[in-house]
């Protein structure tokens, strides 16, 4: 065996400390190809999603998200692109958002729901929720979650994303309201969050891009933008997200209209959090599907 100087020992230990909020937030399948997965991050669009009419086509839905997913993990098959990220032995919280104005939608976590089941996990540890987190037996007690939510604007974090979707976790909500919601990365280290997500979805059906007053909802400012981002790493699927929004106000508002408040919260989950990769040159972002007005 080669002998290992204290030196690159300590060496590597250092770089493992840096790494280890991320792995613990990736699914067990997916740390062999770590250096390349890490900040991968898939965006899928499909032209036909609201076709027939204003709710989306439940079909197209489940599409969608099988192929993110298959080209998220390098798997051919549905089934096998599930089964790597969920096991048999799991109890899932699917951490969804209630906000009435623009919730994720029902099919999507319906559909989310029948590929655990389909992976093998009891229906009885199956859960979907949001604001109730703290209290269901399933979160209380699970081992694996997905988080998933739509795409807006926001009045104290400049954008609502899937960092700040884990908030309904905390004990106190506005302890992570200050300074623009800066810490919201450190609910990643909260005990019933923490080392469990399996898979991120940030949801870009009709997503806000500005808002007048705070909880506030204008259809004006939703599109049809007809994509889903996909990833293991929270930080830059949201930065990937971010970006698409401001290129959405430069192009609505005719001018560079910054934030207000910034969304602030995203970089400092890397720079500060280390949590993940927020830095658009080291996130390798794959397109499928729809290719008009990406944004990105």
């Amino acid at each position: 065996m080669e002998a290992i100087s204290r030196r690159e020992l300590l060496k590597r230990a250092a770089v493992l400390a840096v790494g280890t909020p991320l792995l613990l937030n990736r699914p067990v399948t997916a740390w062999a190809n770590e250096k390349e997965a890490a900040s991968k991050v898939v965006l899928i669009r499909n032209q036909q999603l609201f076709a027939g009419g204003d709710t989306p086509d439940p079909v197209i839905c489940e599409q969608m998200l099988d192929e993110a997913l298959c080209t998220l993990t390098g798997k051919k098959e549905a089934a096998e692109a599930w089964a790597s990220i969920i096991q048999p032995s799991d109890i899932v919280g699917i951490k969804t958002n209630a906000w009435k104005s623009l919730p994720t939608p029902p099919e999507l976590n319906e559909i989310l729901k029948a590929r655990v089941l389909s992976a093998g996990v009891k229906e009885d540890n199956v859960s979907i929720d949001d604001r109730g987190v703290k209290t269901n037996p399933v979160f209380q007690k699970s081992t694996a979650l997905i988080n998933i939510r739509p795409m807006r604007t926001h009045a104290w974090s400049g954008v609502g994303t899937l960092l700040k979707n884990y908030i309904t976790f905390a004990e106190k909500l506005s302890d992570y309201h200050d300074d623009s919601c800066a810490p919201l990365a450190t609910l990643h280290q909260l005990p019933m969050v923490k080392g469990k997500t399996r898979l991120y979805v940030l949801v870009l059906f009709t997503p806000q891009f500005h808002h007048l007053a705070a909880s506030t909802f204008s259809e004006e400012f939703t599109w049809k933008y007809n994509g889903l981002l996909i990833g293991f790493d929270p930080v830059a699927i949201d930065s990937v997200g971010l970006r698409i929004i401001e290129a959405k106000r430069r192009e609505y508002f005719k001018e560079d209209r910054p934030l207000n408040p910034p969304a602030k919260h995203i970089a400092l989950a890397d720079t500060r959090y280390h949590l993940g990769t927020s830095d658009p040159s080291k996130i390798e972002l794959v397109k499928l599907g729809w290719d008009t007005d990406t944004y990105v």
